[in-house]
């Protein structure tokens, strides 16, 4: 899936569509010596697919992003895209130093990528200006791919944002992720509800409520885990179903609160524990995280066990 044209006067109508809706964050699986383990990652990618999942982000945060090397980062980018075949819209992760997340954005452009989601700036100070600057310079290196930034500062005003849209054409989604539906829903109408694509940053759990506030797709770890879970929470929501939307919420509540309990420890933890439980990669994450104590990986197979994997 590409945009028709590019440069300013790009049609990104077709990059927004696979905004609206489960935009998967696969994980990067590990062989036993810590190295990126190829052969699950494209059974993983490939299951995604073949599940219904047309919205992939490598190098996301439940890729565990931070924690890989830039060669590495590459090369989960390549083996996406050569996994999508077209088949999905590819939205790369990138960021760190300007020089850095430019590059990743340039070498996401040449390999195939349809669009960038660009991490929150890991900086202590940080303006509003300068978090514009930031996006602005890697938006404008690559005008012919979609840019999505990934807000978690609840500090960023809508203005600021909406000065970057104004500024990059190509800036067409965000992926918000703080957790204040009431802010959120603010936040969208200040900024252009209808300038930018919505996507809920913070997954299912927060889904209903944002989608009430005007998002129109959600981003996901558990969708590693069950395609169909996640994909049918989106039907219900699409339909306005809120009462079926809410029986997948609570289906899948505990689960997720467990990864978001003492500030996200066991984000991506539990997801691969959860993989691990049916056989699909190690369970096996990098430093800052750390796997389950082995007292505590039986409560995440019996979490999923009624559910449709």
């Amino acid at each position: 899936m590409t945009s028709t044209s590019t440069g300013t006067g790009a049609d990104f109508s077709a990059l927004r569509s696979a905004l609206a809706d489960v935009v998967a964050i696969p994980v990067t699986p590990f062989t036993a010596d810590g190295s990126l383990d190829v052969a699950a990652h494209r059974a993983l990618l490939g299951r995604l697919l073949d599940g219904g999942v047309g919205t992939l982000t490598p190098n996301g945060n439940t890729g565990e992003f931070y924690a890989l090397t830039p060669e590495e980062r590459r090369a989960v980018t390549e083996l996406t895209i050569e996994e999508a075949d077209g088949r999905a819209t590819v939205v790369v992760g990138v960021g760190h130093d300007v020089p850095t997340a430019v590059a990743a954005a340039e070498h996401a452009r040449d390999a195939g990528a349809h669009m960038l989601m660009v991490h929150q700036p890991v900086h202590p100070y940080v303006s509003q200006d300068g978090w514009a600057d930031y996006h602005r310079a890697i938006a404008e290196a690559v005008p012919e791919l979609g840019v999505v930034p990934y807000i978690r500062n609840p500090l960023l005003s809508a203005e600021s944002l909406a000065a970057l849209g104004d500024a990059c054409p190509n800036v067409i989604g965000v992926k918000y992720a703080v957790p204040d539906a009431a802010r959120f829903a603010a936040f969208a109408r200040d900024a252009g509800l209808d300038r930018f694509v919505w996507v809920a940053g913070l997954a299912e759990l927060y889904a209903p409520p944002y989608f009430a506030g005007g998002a129109t797709g959600f981003t996901s770890g558990l969708v590693n885990v069950a395609p169909s879970v996640s994909l049918g929470m989106l039907d219900a929501l699409r339909a306005g179903d809120y009462p079926a939307a809410m029986k997948t919420w609570e289906q899948i509540r505990t689960f997720e609160e467990l990864r978001a309990a003492r500030q996200s420890a066991d984000n991506v933890t539990v997801v691969k524990e959860a993989l691990a439980s049916l056989g699909l990669c190690r369970r096996d994450v990098r430093a800052p995280s750390r796997v389950l104590p082995e007292d505590r990986r039986a409560e995440i197979a019996e979490l999923i066990a009624g559910w449709s994997v």
